[in-house]
């Protein structure tokens, strides 16, 4: 359920009954302090500024118009005029009660969207490298998210898959007589890669062979195609494997590469000359921008087609566009790059719109990041000041949590110790960077993202596990506990009335890609347990209780389960 959406309804209608116009805004929004209610409708002095009149008569006012006896125990006028809501405790117990058994945890999951989003992005013929995780995570992350909430999405896996390489490739390919490239792994493929670029830069004979393949790649030869999609395969099938194992939903289905969109691009740049758009300009064709200005203070042009022919990513990222509106019907599109493309993507999408390739209601929103850093501030890099390949990273934390779970439980089956190893050891790389906001730099530390306290997977892991524990000693499952929540205790409130909120943070999630808000959710949930675990006995308590406070541990593991499940983290019973 919504509780800020529900009370902003109310007091939005007490509002206009109050004399506000109808485009005024409640502003609900849940307390800091617990002094202040669950809630506060802050858009009281607003309105009154417009009306003319004291802030704290027209709340007044606006409290005369407001029915909601049956959710709030108390609303009372602060400061200058902000209304604080205490919900009341008979209404937060029916609600938890019907969270317990609901399927989505109370969360109406009634959106129905189609929602492309574009994540991950790797290059053909080049292993992925850490500058590749966040995109793939936090995209990962906000698919779960929309999908929980109801929509349909499409993955787009947006490979680099065409372009001059694959000519310099397979031309390369050929003059060390290599034809049989399906016995090449992908770090083969990357010597490979140096060599023929190598080779392009320093041999010219080479390098004209190689542009003639570009070509009759393009025409549709089929030696040329056949080569062309060994090396995607073996691209691709490196990829799904460190998708496999850092628990990302992609596959090889998913995957729209640059060639998808080829046939589009003609037609993409006759429109664009046929709209007045797009002029030649030295040979080339191009958009000019009155948007966008150069150094000279003149219109920004943006080659849609080069002298030689050729296509750039702009005319492949306005097809790609136009395909998830026309082909995939999409009402919204995600895009997670990090922030160096921004710029990029408001022209592409600029010129997008202005051809009319989509209509104004269709969505597209850039979700940018920043950078992971090393400790020294710069950006992350191996110890010979090399690109870390994301294979070394996930095997280093293996290697990490390995060394930690044996040390803090020794006991562990063997195979208990592999599934524990595994979850902590990916989770902690994934949850160190999905709960930093991703507009920002964030600093990689092995000791920090690996320890079980503060905000991190092992702690949430653990938190989760120790509730497990509780029904364990119980000799109880948590899906045979009957009874009612019926709240009592401050603590035991603060609990109910946090796991109400899973809905207001999820929508947050899928409105902006903003993982790191469910992480600091979670955090916060996992503490107030605690809190409630050491104020109110659960096993010791007569059973009416005993049967509530049951069913309160059981909401709070679901919800930490499944809130990790939304950020792509594996849960474990025992740690």
């Amino acid at each position: 359920m919504n509780i800020q959406a529900i009370l902003n309804d109310e007091i939005k209608k007490a509002m206009i009954a109050a004399g506000a116009g109808s485009e005024v805004e409640a502003l609900v929004r849940q307390s800091n302090k617990i002094q202040f209610g669950d809630y506060q409708a802050n858009g009281i002095m607003g309105a009154a500024k417009k009306l003319g009149i004291n802030p704290r008569e027209f709340a007044q006012t606006v409290l005369d118009h407001l029915s909601i006896d049956d959710i709030a125990e108390k609303l009372e006028i602060a400061g200058p005029g902000f209304i604080n809501i205490f919900l009341k405790n008979e209404w937060i117990s029916r609600h938890a009660n019907q969270a317990n058994i609901s399927r989505t945890l109370g969360v109406n999951a009634a959106q129905n969207d189609t929602v492309v989003v574009d994540y991950s992005s790797p290059n053909v013929a080049k292993e992925m490298h850490v500058g590749h995780l966040r995109s793939t995570i936090i995209g990962d992350s906000v698919v779960h998210t929309l999908e929980f909430l109801g929509n349909t999405v499409i993955r787009a896996n947006h490979v680099g898959d065409w372009g001059t390489q694959f000519g310099m490739l397979i031309a390369y390919l050929e003059k060390v007589q290599n034809d049989d490239v399906k016995d090449l792994d992908l770090s083969d493929l990357e010597a490979f890669y140096r060599a023929a670029k190598h080779a392009y830069d320093s041999d010219e004979a080479f390098a004209k062979k190689s542009r003639n393949y570009v070509v009759k790649l393009q025409s549709g030869d089929e030696y040329c195609l056949t080569m062309w999609r060994k090396l995607v395969d073996i691209t691709m099938a490196q990829c799904q494997h460190t998708y496999d194992r850092l628990n990302v939903t992609l596959t090889r289905d998913d995957t729209m590469g640059e060639s998808l969109y080829n046939p589009m691009l003609p037609s993409i740049v006759q429109t664009l000359k046929d709209k007045g758009l797009a002029v030649e300009d030295d040979g080339a064709v191009v958009v000019f921008l009155d948007e966008f200005t150069n150094k000279a203070g003149d219109p920004m042009g943006v080659i849609i087609q080069k002298k030689d022919g050729g296509y750039l990513y702009t005319t492949t990222d306005i097809a790609a566009a136009a395909y998830r509106y026309h082909t995939l019907h999409a009402d919204r599109v995600i895009l997670f790059t990090d922030a160096r493309q921004t710029l990029h993507a408001q022209q592409a999408w600029l010129i997008t719109r202005k051809a009319g390739f989509v209509p104004d209601e269709f969505v597209m929103e850039h979700f940018t990041f920043g950078m992971m850093l090393g400790k020294d501030g710069k950006p992350f890099k191996t110890r010979t000041g090399g690109t870390v390949k994301l294979a070394d990273l996930l095997d280093e934390a293996i290697e990490r949590a390995t060394t930690l779970i044996e040390q803090k439980n020794p006991d562990l089956s063997a195979e208990e110790k592999h599934a524990v190893v595994e979850a902590v050891a990916i989770g902690a790389v994934k949850y160190s960077d999905l709960s930093k906001n991703r507009n920002t730099d964030y600093v990689f530390d092995w000791d920090n993202m690996l320890s079980f306290e503060g905000n991190t997977a092992p702690y949430m892991q653990y938190a989760y596990t120790r509730i497990r524990s509780i029904f364990a000693r119980a000799g109880l499952d948590m899906a045979d506990i009957g009874g009612e929540i019926v709240i009592h205790e401050d603590k035991e409130r603060a609990l109910a009335v946090k796991l109400l909120q899973f809905e207001e943070v999820l929508l947050l999630v899928a409105k902006d890609g903003m993982p790191h808000l469910l992480c600091q959710y979670l955090f916060e949930l996992a503490g107030i347990f605690s809190s409630f675990y050491e104020a109110c006995p659960i096993l010791s308590s007569d059973d009416k209780t005993k049967t509530s406070r049951l069913r309160l541990a059981a909401l709070t593991a679901k919800t930490l389960k499944q809130g990790l499940q939304l950020l792509g983290i594996k849960t474990v019973e025992k740690m």
